[in-house]
This record gives C-alpha cells, sequence and structure tokens, in this order.
C-alpha cells in the first residue's frame, strides 16, 4: 500500500470487522508487524495484539463502528485524522484524533489515538 488514505481506511475497518480471518487480513495490510496502538485506555503491539484489541471493543461495544470524521492529513512519515466510534443506533459513543507513523513500506508503524475534542487546550499556558 503506498496511499496513506486508502491505509487508513484499512486500518478503521480492521477495527470493524467482526470475522478474526477477515480482520487478520485488514490488520496485516495495514499495520507494520511490530506497529504499536497506544491510547488513553488501550496498547497493542504486533498483528495478533491488535486484532485482540479490536475483538475487545465489539465485545464491548456490540454493533458500534468507527468512522473517520477528517480527511487524513499526512506529511514526511507523519498522519492525523479525526474519528468516532458510532453505536449501532447511530449515537456517537467517543470521538477523538489518532497520530501516527508510516513506515517505508507505506503501512502503520505507530498510532496514537486521543479521545475528545481539543477545546479547552488554549487555557493552557505554555
Amino acid at each position: 500500500m503506498t496511499d496513506i488514505t486508502t491505509t487508513v481506511d484499512t486500518y478503521l475497518a480492521a477495527w470493524n470487522e467482526e470475522d478474526p480471518g477477515r480482520r487478520a487480513e485488514l490488520v496485516a495490510a495495514a499495520w507494520a508487524a511490530d506497529g504499536r496502538y497506544v491510547d488513553p485506555m488501550f496498547e497493542s503491539t504486533g498483528h495478533e495484539a491488535f486484532g485482540e484489541l479490536a475483538a475487545g471493543v465489539h465485545a464491548g461495544y456490540p454493533g458500534a463502528r468507527f468512522r473517520r470524521t477528517t480527511a487524513v492529513d499526512a506529511h514526511h512519515d507523519e498522519v492525523r485524522f479525526g474519528w468516532e466510534l458510532v453505536a449501532a443506533d447511530g449515537s456517537t459513543i467517543v470521538g477523538g484524533i489518532d497520530v501516527g507513523r508510516v513506515g517505508p513500506d507505506g503501512r502503520l508503524a505507530t498510532i496514537t489515538g486521543f479521545f475528545g475534542e481539543l477545546a479547552g487546550l488554549e487555557e493552557v499556558a505554555v
């Protein structure tokens, strides 16, 4: 894969895939073998661990699906995009932003997820 938007959309499809075999194919297409995912609640390294993480989200939020809410913004080997987890009834469970690094082969090397809006950051003194 060389198109980062396709890679990101494949990554999100892996989150959404309920069939473990198909999910493993999507993970392999989107992630480097030693790819690392981290967010405020979870972390995983490698294809198998990410697949288990996605399965846990399915168990905890039956029928929920991730969707991208922004264009994919990328430069050099860095990427960011907005997303939300939507319940089966269409309500938003949580939204956020992912930032990551893309490896030389176009697959994700890292993703760091942040939950919620960025509002309020302007109050932080630097």
